[in-house]
């Protein structure tokens, strides 16, 4: 099955001070674009967002082109190299809405990325993101890498079902094969990843990216499949 025939993307904000994300929109692609706010946006508001200065009025927004907005979250498609950066999201073409859903469109300047929504349906299920949580857990508070447990890209790691989480009753914490723990499944995905591993579904999670370099929040990219291949 098409995991993309909803054909649309969430719009996520980060509160910096408790690093909870919240979904605060939706970008369709039909015949042109649309946006418009939905999901948690009104208890992100209640924890200091406000509304984005591109789509200030609570309204279904339209354009034929990608919003500039979003647009300008990509890398110019006339840039040298961009060959390889498309290489790198599995594209042949320069194509902003999929570099949008396959990059997340973060930037170092805000707290916003766009994620591509797994649906009950979706027979299948493969995303690349990033784990939540990596700073408090390793307690390196975003100075030490050295207290993280050592990872290497291409390790399985474990998911196992937390549900007396305060937070989130489908959280699910990944763990290194040793049992150390790592960091979460993104709010956002949890209930339909807890929802499929309660039916014993098979998966494989693997450290796709690693960074020292980078912020905490960006260190440790995994890729998620279910049903294990």
């Amino acid at each position: 099955m098409n995991n993309n025939i909803h054909n649309f993307l969430y719009v996520i904000w980060k509160d910096p001070r408790s690093r909870r994300n919240y979904i605060i929109g939706k970008l369709l692609k039909s015949d042109g674009y649309t946006f418009e706010y939905c999901g948690e946006y009104e208890k992100a508001q209640e924890a200091g967002w406000e509304l984005l200065d591109a789509f200030p009025e609570e309204k279904l927004y339209k354009s034929k082109d990608l919003f500039a907005a979003f647009a300008g979250r990509l890398p110019d498609p006339k840039r040298k190299g961009i060959e390889t950066i498309l290489k790198k999201y599995g594209l042949d073409e320069f194509d902003g809405y999929e570099l949008l859903r396959k990059s997340t469109g973060r930037l170092p300047i805000d707290t916003y990325e766009f994620i591509d929504p797994i649906f009950p349906e979706d027979e299948t299920v493969q995303r690349d993101f990033y784990l939540m949580g990596i700073r408090h857990h390793a307690g390196c508070e975003g100075e030490d890498c050295s207290l993280k447990p050592e990872i290497k890209v291409g390790d399985e790691l474990i998911l196992k079902a937390e549900p007396d989480n305060p937070s989130d009753p489908f959280a699910i914490r990944v763990e290194t094969q040793k049992g150390q723990m790592l960091g979460y499944i993104p709010r956002y995905y949890s209930e339909s990843i807890s929802g499929r591993l309660s039916k014993g579904m098979t998966y494989s999670c693997i450290a796709f990216e690693i960074s020292s370099e980078a912020e905490c929040e960006t260190c440790l990219k995994v890729r998620l499949r279910i049903p294990r291949e």
